[in-house]
């Protein structure tokens, strides 16, 4: 088991700085994090401000600050800072990047049974309207990704390897820096859906050797919803597709064309909620200044203990496979649903998810799964929280 790397009193001082943790037990951090106050003060602060001063002339106000939420970007996740756009959400950064990909008929698209609704409704898109096909690399009996299935899938045809680094409805992990060698060997291009894994776990896209990377801020960054961001490599960027653009994605514009910006903002449009920005990069600042390989032995620490305690319970299947796992733990109840399990808990406040089969459907269909409870931890989260949870689960399982 991991050991716990952050001290008592820092748990307790991280505690008093969520207001959310004083009144019920949160494992729905793979869902949305409870944010920190100071993110909460951030944007309430903000949007106060507008509603006094006006929307641009509060941004103007806030012109630094809002640039600096793309610098601590890519500070998370060691990039340049140009090549970061924020969005609205993982599913929007996803979807740019894949539609993006100038995909013909007969390209081969290479994923693994741990993909998203999202990326997998994408896939079907471009095999109904571009004739691409689209291979699942299998994880093995033991739930681990296979590396030399991948490398044997590799042929002129591939030209995206797509891959989930941790799935919605399950704890297993995909092994993305090994992933992406092959990539780069072949010379393919890397997409890589880090909704999971930001703020969860430290992500270093030049380490990882990825083109693009989808990320969302409600999760384990514990930013507000309706935040995200998607990492373009410079060298990449003029390959994409723009799948919209207005006066601020381009640098210049006559009757006839138009040229593009020279930065990953292109990618974005000039409307969005400037509060939320502002939330974002404070809330990736938090986890920076707790620092995100601290962040990490923490949720495996927690994740291990939790996953040790329910399987001391009989009637409890824990469903999380492979070597490697996360801060998502996924179980089912014999004999009671996973809707029912998630609202008894809701009554002693006690917050988790149900997983449907189709948010993780390869996966899930694999293994005959049509729901599984979710419990997912963050750091602050605690033992007693875990023993509160297994006492819970004892009376559902007894009724």
């Amino acid at each position: 088991m991991k050991t716990n790397i952050l001290t008592e009193p820092e748990i307790l001082q991280l505690r008093a700085e969520t207001k959310g943790t004083t009144d019920r037990i949160h494992f729905n951090n793979a869902g949305s994090s409870l944010p920190p106050d100071t993110v909460v003060d951030t944007v309430v602060s903000y949007l106060q401000e507008e509603a006094l001063s006006g929307g641009y002339e509060t941004e103007d106000k806030y012109k630094q600050q809002l640039d600096n939420t793309y610098k601590s970007i890519a500070k998370l996740i060691n990039a340049d800072v140009n090549e970061i756009a924020t969005v609205e959400n993982a599913s929007e950064a996803w979807t740019l990047a894949f539609n993006g990909v100038d995909l013909k008929k007969g390209d081969v698209v290479l994923t693994c049974e741990m993909e998203y609704v999202t990326n997998i409704i994408a896939f079907i898109q471009a095999q109904k309207t571009c004739g691409v096909e689209v291979t699942i690399i299998p994880n093995d009996e033991k739930g681990n990704f296979s590396l030399q299935t991948l490398e044997a899938a590799i042929t002129p045809q591939v030209k995206l390897i797509a891959m989930t680094h941790i799935p919605s409805t399950a704890g297993g992990m995909i092994p993305i820096v090994e992933i992406g060698k092959i990539a780069r060997k072949n010379n393919i291009l890397y997409l890589v859906d880090a909704c999971q894994s930001a703020g969860q776990i430290p992500i270093d896209v030049k380490l990882i050797g990825c083109d693009m990377l989808s990320v969302t801020g409600r999760k384990y960054l514990r930013a507000p919803r309706g935040t995200g961001f998607l990492f373009v490599k410079k060298d990449i960027q003029d390959k994409l597709k723009l799948m919209f653009a207005d006066g601020f994605t381009t640098k210049s514009v006559t009757l006839d064309d138009y040229q593009p910006r020279d930065d990953a903002r292109r990618f974005e449009l000039y409307e969005k909620s400037r509060a939320l920005t502002l939330g974002l990069g404070k809330a990736v600042d938090y986890a920076l200044n707790i620092g995100v390989d601290r962040i990490w032995h923490r949720i495996q620490y927690l994740a291990d203990a939790m996953r040790s305690k329910l399987s001391e319970i009989d009637g409890i299947t824990l469903h999380d496979f492979g070597q490697q796992r996360c801060g998502i733990v996924t179980f089912s109840v014999d004999g009671v649903e996973s809707a029912v399990v998630k609202a008894k808990l809701a009554e002693k406040k006690i917050n988790v998810s149900v997983g449907l089969a189709k948010s993780t459907l390869y996966y899930m269909s694999k293994n005959h799964l049509t729901s599984v409870v979710r419990a997912s931890v963050h750091y602050y989260n605690t033992e007693e929280e875990i023993a509160a949870l297994y006492n819970a689960l004892m009376i559902i399982k007894g009724t």
